[in-house]
């Protein structure tokens, strides 16, 4: 059994306390061998069945062993690991000099067969399966999925061992990671071949993978397996669906699940309201995120720290300093200290904003807090002045990032470069783009729309033409997105270029990429700026038959192309026509 010795000097005799990582367990062990011998033999057989744990809450709590290791879903070496968090009870896993030794194996190791090859030499003790277990959970910790499926399929196919349920969670959670849900499915069906009975876990991975992977239907099969089968899914697994809906963004489908969760009576959560708050933040809908926050605290469910982090996100990203303000310090009065993530939040409500020196405010208010800014805080802060047109600013934060030992991401690399667009520093964004060559970064679509959005600025149309043109071969590593034509777009429609632009707009809906609302009102501006009424009222038309809602910036594009009183009329009059007989998607 994997142990972890950690004595503490002591002048007086005391018992000395010994961490079993892979049961989670604290054990006492009194080293004097005369009280030993004081206990009787059937306080001993007692004794030995008996364990003891901390609890989340810091307790100390005792168990039998017996009793856990008959309870349905396999015994305590499948109980190291939970959906979410990786641990339980907040005790990570404690690595063996074994374990350590097996953990560098499957990290450095790139052929399968000859990692294999060396756990099959690995001698069999009675504490491997637990250093076994353990390697696996810190590798889930750590994100690296491929090692974790060399170690579970060597337990799975290999070895003496017969797995249980964690094994196979694992693989399941590994492989939807890498979407590949063809296998995520096969071992499921394995598990279930094995008379290994799935957990409440097994079923929140599975839908997990099949957000991800865009697979909605197969999401909605997974609850009604659950269901045919007599197990009413619980919190945990609708928070499993709403969390990879949430970051598909599915919107409309994670309001659904949420209204289904409150019609079947399933006990939501602290993790299901900060979910909703999130869906809604991400879907612009702040005022909605409030309202999920309202209906919390109105049935007595408190609120934790990511909640109200997430409802100064949801008002950040619509630039509503003062209401991220009120959330911040209802947080600090609730007793919860801001943390880095909480920090990046409001700062971000500060750039969306066009507040830079608030931004910078809030990061050194941070530091002197004591809580240290990271990568992303820097990021935000070069994204501020980026967008106030600071460019100075954005290069001196770029340039403090790198100083203090943290290494620029594609992130940072792309906000550097729009900031840099912006001012029409083309040879600036060049260097940049040799930078992040030089660094092994790839561009990403991102930092190539960036470069575009330069070129296009500066007025360099044969440079930005032969960048789309690499990326649609596919000769720059990346592919081009709605975002790389909206840039195409807008350029030309500015330049005066309308057949150009007609052709980027079509070159678009030919590789499969929906027009969003900026390419719409960047064509429409187009012919406004040449006073083309009636051609802007068609490509209007055409927005609204493609399912796209018109924002404040078309209506304004609309307004300017207007040339007497009758045609501003008659645009206020659809725009308000269009407000009136709008749905809200998002109902609660």
């Amino acid at each position: 059994m994997l142990r972890v010795e950690a004595p503490a000097y002591c002048p007086i005799a005391r018992p000395r306390w010994k961490l079993y990582a892979c049961r989670n367990v604290l054990q006492e062990t009194v080293v004097h061998g005369a009280e030993v011998k004081s206990y009787s033999r059937s306080e001993r057989k007692n004794r030995k069945n008996e364990g003891a744990y901390i609890d989340k809450d810091g307790v100390a709590r005792t168990f039998d062993r017996k009793k856990i290791s008959r309870k349905r879903g396999g015994g305590m070496k499948g109980r190291g690991w939970k959906y979410g968090s990786g641990f339980v009870d907040g005790v990570f896993p404690v690595l063996s000099p074994m374990a350590q030794d097996i953990l560098e194996l499957v990290q450095k190791g790139t052929d399968v067969a000859k990692v294999w090859q060396s756990l099959d030499s690995i001698p069999h003790a009675h504490d491997l399966w637990d250093d076994i277990v353990n390697v696996a959970v810190q590798l889930r910790l750590n994100r690296q999925w491929e090692p974790i499926i060399t170690v579970c399929e060597w337990i799975l196919y290999r070895s003496s061992f017969r797995p249980d349920i964690i094994c196979y969670n694992l693989l399941i959670d590994a492989y939807g990671r890498k979407r590949e849900l063809s296998k995520a499915e096969s071992i499921y069906m394995a598990l279930l071949e094995a008379h290994c009975v799935p957990t409440e876990d097994t079923y929140a991975l599975l839908l997990r993978a099949y957000c991800n992977a865009g697979k909605l239907h197969r999401a909605e099969g997974v609850i009604s397996e659950m269901q045919e089968n007599g197990i009413p899914p619980s919190a945990t697994v609708y928070n499993a669906y709403l969390d990879g809906l949430l970051k598909t963004r599915c919107t409309e489908k994670a309001v659904e699940v949420y209204q289904r969760m409150k019609k079947e009576r399933c006990r939501t959560n602290t993790e299901t309201y900060t979910l909703m708050i999130n869906v809604y933040g991400k879907a612009n809908q702040p005022m909605s995120s409030l309202k999920v926050f309202n209906e919390m605290n109105a049935i007595g469910c408190k609120p934790n720290i990511c909640t109200y982090t997430a409802l100064v996100n949801a008002f950040a990203r619509e630039g509503l300093c003062e209401k991220a303000e009120e959330v911040f310090e209802e947080m600090q009065q609730a007793g919860h200290e801001p943390d880095v993530y909480a920090y990046n939040a409001l700062m971000e409500a500060y750039s969306r904003a066009g507040f830079p020196q608030g931004a910078s405010e809030i990061f050194s208010l941070m530091e002197h807090m004591g809580c240290d800014p990271d990568r992303a805080s820097y990021n935000i802060l070069v994204d501020a002045y980026g967008r106030a047109g600071l460019h100075q600013e954005a290069e001196a934060v770029f340039q403090e990032l790198k100083q203090v030992g943290m290494r620029p991401t594609m992130k940072s690399h792309m906000l550097l470069l729009s900031a840099h667009a912006k001012s029409g520093n083309v040879s600036r964004c060049e260097e940049v783009m040799a930078q992040l060559h030089k660094s092994g970064l790839r561009p990403d679509t991102f930092a190539l729309n960036a470069m575009l959005n330069a070129y296009g600025r500066a007025g360099r149309l044969d440079d930005m033409e032969r960048l789309a043109a690499a990326m649609e071969d596919g000769g720059a590593g990346a592919a081009p997105d709605i975002g790389t034509y909206n840039v195409l777009v807008n350029v030309y429609g500015r330049a005066g270029y309308l057949d150009r632009m007609e052709a980027a707009f079509r070159a678009a809906a030919a590789r499969g990429l929906a027009a969003d609302v900026v390419t719409w009102t960047s064509r429409i501006g187009a012919y406004a700026r040449k006073k083309e009424y009636g051609r802007c009222l068609e490509v209007f038309e055409e927005m609204v038959d493609a399912g796209c809602y018109p924002d404040a910036g078309t209506a304004k594009v609309l307004l300017a192309a207007c040339s007497d009183e009758r045609q501003v009329q008659e645009v206020t009059a659809i725009v308000r026509s269009m407000h009136k007989d709008a749905k809200t998607l998002f109902t609660l």
